[in-house]
């Protein structure tokens, strides 16, 4: 993974289903099961906190029923973009001034594929997202990324604002602090990490999405307690209007 970080930039974040690609990974590939869906026994395990059960029992019955390793990756790789996205990322290589990386609750074998088949891999200086390997016989096995209990916004396997700001901890750390962060985002889970933003950070929510109408909902009830967004908040039909916002961006920032 690329590592271009210099003493104070713009650190790019960005969720991977209909985010990065516009679909989402984990349910796609429940087509590949026999007759295109996945059977009641296996849909039974799905739980709000049981995800990782669920897609594991899912890789089980994929495997069981000769869904091998190599169909799986082909059809990852078949995902599309969403829009946008790819003149988003050439814009992002041809700068070469931002850190970017994906916080996602999908899995390290899936994401792979994508960044690696699009050559986005060295654009990307960092995945969080649920551990996944293959077993010895062929059969794709996930983990949690963490356990958690401290965050009622987030499943129990992945609170992203806590990634997030652990994530900018480290690198102050090391010396690199980040002048400002775009998070882009489309699901109820990008809520937790919005609500860490400071108020020159940027949210950018996929309009019309879980995350969308969640900001909707908060801006009703501004001035009841509670946690609200103090980062602009500026929702996305397609990855070039990221990319405007980083052009302006640059344009009014000063010289460091």
């Amino acid at each position: 993974m690329a590592d271009s970080r210099s003493k104070e930039k713009t650190l790019l974040v960005f969720d991977f289903d209909h985010t990065l690609i516009d679909d989402n990974v984990d349910t796609s590939v429940c087509k590949l099961a026999p007759g295109g869906d996945i059977p009641d026994s296996v849909r039974s395990l799905y739980s709000d906190d049981g995800w990782i059960e669920f897609m594991g029992a899912v890789f089980r019955h994929l495997h069981q029923n000769g869904v091998s390793a190599e169909k799986i990756e082909e059809h990852v790789k078949s995902l599309p973009l969403a829009p946008g996205m790819k003149e988003l990322f050439e814009h992002i290589r041809n700068t070469g001034k931002y850190d970017t990386i994906i916080i996602s609750d999908a899995n390290t074998v899936f994401i792979n594929y994508l960044l690696e088949h699009r050559n986005l891999d060295s654009l990307v200086s960092k995945v969080f997202t649920n551990p996944a390997k293959y077993s010895s016989d062929g059969c794709l096995m996930i983990e949690n990324y963490h356990t958690q209990d401290w965050c009622s916004l987030s499943t129990v396997n992945l609170c992203k604002g806590h990634i997030l700001q652990d994530y900018i901890q480290s690198c102050g750390k090391e010396g690199v602090s980040y002048s400002r962060v775009v998070y882009v985002g489309d699901g109820s889970n990008d809520l937790c990490p919005g609500l860490t933003l400071r108020p020159q950070d940027y949210l950018m929510p996929r309009k019309g999405f879980s995350l969308w109408k969640k900001l909707e909902k908060m801006r009703v009830k501004q001035g009841t307690p509670g946690k609200q967004i103090v980062a602009t908040v500026i929702g996305w039909d397609s990855g070039v209007e990221v990319r405007t916002l980083l052009e302006n961006i640059a344009v009014d920032k000063p010289s460091l």
